[in-house]
């Protein structure tokens, strides 16, 4: 096997059988530890693996200002592609370990928090997969940092909060979603450990699953078609989502000029519940606010253009520049029908 360690070329000459090696004569050499260690770097869910270290939510915002937020927004909601990290949990969630809207329905998007049951999968995939452009380039202490702030934006841990390898497992043990791992599926035995050895089904199987999460028609071909961008390797093929012949069967755009559509589409669902107040005010508390004002349509739709903090906490909005008149009228006006 070749393992590429950066200009190094490692070949490896060692087969272990029953913890016996046996080498193949003139055939390369033992890799030594220091490059099997800069390999081994994964992190286990009880923290096996997890270097020595810290961060605090100050530092995360920076990093997170700097290397996430053009992909992940500004405040974890993210963009068309990207699903968000934040939002969709409530005080409730992380006193009792498991996320409501997981099992109700209740929100329209499954962000990251809402899911996530063990805080080192978090760190483990940040330290080793992003940013998306620069895998594995962020230091111990900008892991811990980035990590500890998307907590706080989920209001998991305080502002002054510092994430360490000595905190993670008390940490963990806020997490919204933390009891909601499940083992009674096919992947793990009744003893609890998994199973991988188990044979396929082949008779009285589930049906198959429904698929409930896709790109909408109006952000299908916002970025190229997507079956051009997927890996070549690998069980996993984008669809296509621009015209390829003349009879080719495409999905017909869509207006975005209503404002339950374009509430959704701009990720405005992360930070607003309809009814529930999430990082800022709920659609109804901003109707039954502004509703009576006689500029209230222009009035919103100057603040969501603009963006706008302290009306209703210190969380700041940011601004929706690029939406039309007529985008942030109708969204104004959506607002606005929710009074009660």
């Amino acid at each position: 096997m070749k393992f590429e360690l950066g200009s190094l070329a490692v070949f490896f000459s060692v087969i272990l059988l029953n913890g016996t090696a046996f080498a193949f004569e003139g055939l390369g050499r033992v890799a030594t530890p220091d490059e099997v260690k800069a390999w081994d770097i994964d992190v286990r869910p009880d923290f096996v693996g997890l270097p020595k270290g810290s961060g605090s939510v100050a530092k995360g915002m920076d990093v997170w200002e700097a290397q996430c937020a053009s992909c992940h927004g500004v405040f974890g909601e993210s963009n068309e592609v990207f699903t968000p990290i934040v939002g969709g949990t409530t005080a409730a969630d992380i006193k009792k370990g498991r996320v409501q809207s997981l099992k109700d329905g209740s929100s329209p998007q499954r962000t990251t928090l809402m899911k996530v049951p063990t805080l080192s999968t978090l760190w483990d995939y940040i330290n080793r997969a992003m940013p998306w452009t620069a895998p594995k380039s962020l230091s111990t202490e900008e892991v811990y940092a980035v990590t500890a702030y998307i907590l706080n934006m989920g209001g998991i841990v305080d502002d002054d909060f510092v994430l360490s390898d000595q905190n993670m497992a008390q940490t963990q043990a806020k997490l919204p979603n933390r009891n909601g791992m499940q083992t009674n599926h096919g992947m793990w035995l009744p003893s609890g450990k998994p199973d991988v050895k188990e044979p396929r089904c082949m008779s009285n199987c589930k049906p198959d699953a429904k698929v409930i999460s896709f790109l909408p028609d109006y952000a299908r071909d916002a970025h190229g078609n997507l079956k051009d961008q997927n890996r070549l390797v690998g069980p996993v093929r984008g669809v296509i989502t621009v015209a390829q012949t003349s009879d080719s069967a495409v999905a017909p755009k869509v207006s975005l000029h209503s404002g339950e559509s374009l509430f959704n589409a701009n990720g405005c669902v992360a930070c607003h519940g309809v009814e529930n107040k999430k990082l800022g005010p709920s659609v109804v508390a901003v109707a039954n606010k502004y509703a009576d004002k006689a500029d209230a349509r222009a009035y919103l739709a100057g603040k969501i253009k603009a963006g706008s903090s302290g009306v209703w906490g210190d969380m700041p909005m940011p601004a929706q520049s690029h939406l039309s008149e007529e985008d942030l009228n109708a969204l104004s006006d959506w607002f606005l029908s929710k009074k009660k």
